[in-house]
């Protein structure tokens, strides 16, 4: 089945089999911090092994080397601000014609003259993580007191270095009904876009609460709701899409509220109402959600150079030591099934939504192990067939 053309979703405008729409690399997996849900299992130390700085920039020329626009590049970690080499990095990167854009901790390393150094380098985005709307829970989440606030006064040095602010929040049962007071407050720190992070049962990840499908659908409904107030955009909940177009349909043909909201929807749009009463919100145009997934226009880079086609999702596409990048992207096996919807399998292999979601990859693998399987995180059932 094709879907009626939307401007509700945007649609990468290359072959998605060509080149990736963005690069993760993780420079290094050092961090201070003891965040509950990472991905790495993050070190205190940067491992020898890491890619060196020249290995580092000869990745950076061979992301350069996929065709025009060139594919974003985000250096990550870990913590990025480790590496003593990062100004080296992004000033090569963005010389190569690269976007470079950063994803810090909060922690000492960040610091005003840091943030000025990497920008007159050529960086241009930074995001920083707000897990919670309270300082007992983004602190807990990070393993250390008093992170909440250096992130928030951190948001701000971020906005005065001239960058702009990405805030990325992960959601867990024990945390989703800060997510109304979080807006707020992701609001009122500048941010240009919200990035919204359903947790996959990986890494340190696996020792929390996950939502379950009917609460997620209840979340995705509620963040196109507030998509108004600010950009969103979700990780690892690719059914978002979905969402947005299912709703489109419904507006279209003037049936209102569309399926999919229960009793979590209802308690967060009424918490909604309380956090913003008296804030000065300005409503735009939603930002449409892209059509990105692992493998499909998404990349990852590990610190040792191994590649994935997500951080989440454990499955070794090939070496950057061995094998060039472009040939990683385009030839890797496990990349090509993963652009090959039609081959998962469950409801996702049968959805009529399967080219502009495709279901999060990372939780099949982590549930199902196996990344083709349908996505146990989705409650939709489908209508249409092949």
């Amino acid at each position: 089945m094709t879907l009626a053309p939307s401007r509700a979703v945007r649609r990468q405008r290359h072959d998605v089999h060509d080149r990736p729409f963005i690069v993760i690399w993780e420079v290094t997996r050092a961090c201070q911090l003891a965040c509950l849900h990472c991905r790495a299992d993050a070190i205190t130390r940067r491992n020898p092994g890491e890619l060196t700085l020249e290995e580092g920039r000869s990745l950076l020329d061979g992301i350069a080397s996929f065709p025009s626009p060139h594919p974003l590049v985000v250096l990550t970690g870990g913590d990025p601000f480790e590496r003593p080499d990062l100004e080296q990095l992004v000033r090569h990167g963005t010389g190569a014609g690269l976007s470079m854009s950063l994803s810090p901790s909060v922690t000492p390393n960040l610091t005003p003259d840091r943030l000025a150094s990497l920008r007159e380098a050529g960086a241009k985005a930074v995001s920083l993580s707000l897990d919670g709307a309270r300082a007992a829970t983004h602190d807990a989440f990070r393993g250390f007191e008093g992170t909440y606030a250096a992130t928030r006064a951190a948001a701000q040095q971020v906005r005065d270095a001239g960058f702009r602010l990405q805030v990325n929040s992960t959601v867990t049962r024990s945390t989703v009904e800060e997510l109304p007071s979080l807006l707020r407050d992701v609001i009122e720190l500048g941010a240009q876009l919200w990035s919204v992070f359903f947790l996959v049962p990986t890494g340190r990840g696996q020792q929390l609460q996950t939502l379950d499908a009917e609460q997620i659908e209840d979340v995705l409904h509620w963040l196109a709701d507030v998509s108004r107030f600010i950009a969103v955009k979700t990780t690892e909940a690719p059914h978002f899409r979905r969402v947005v177009l299912q709703r489109e349909v419904a507006a279209v043909a003037g049936e209102g509220l569309s399926p999919g909201r229960g009793d979590l929807y209802r308690r967060l749009t009424a918490l909604t109402a309380r956090a913003l009463a008296g804030v000065p919100v300005r409503e735009r145009p939603a930002r449409p959600p892209i059509d990105v997934n692992s493998g499909r226009g998404f990349m990852f880079v590990d610190h040792t150079g191994k590649v994935y086609p997500s951080g989440f999702l454990p499955q070794v596409a090939g070496d950057v030591r061995v094998t060039p990048v472009t040939q990683i992207y385009r030839q890797a096996p496990v990349m090509r099934a993963l652009r090959t919807p039609d081959g998962f399998g469950g409801r996702c292999g049968t959805c009529e939504f399967r080219e502009v979601c495709g279901g999060s990859r990372s939780r099949a693998y982590a549930v199902n192990g196996d990344p083709l399987a349908e996505d146990p995180g989705c409650a939709y059932v489908p209508t249409g067939g092949r």
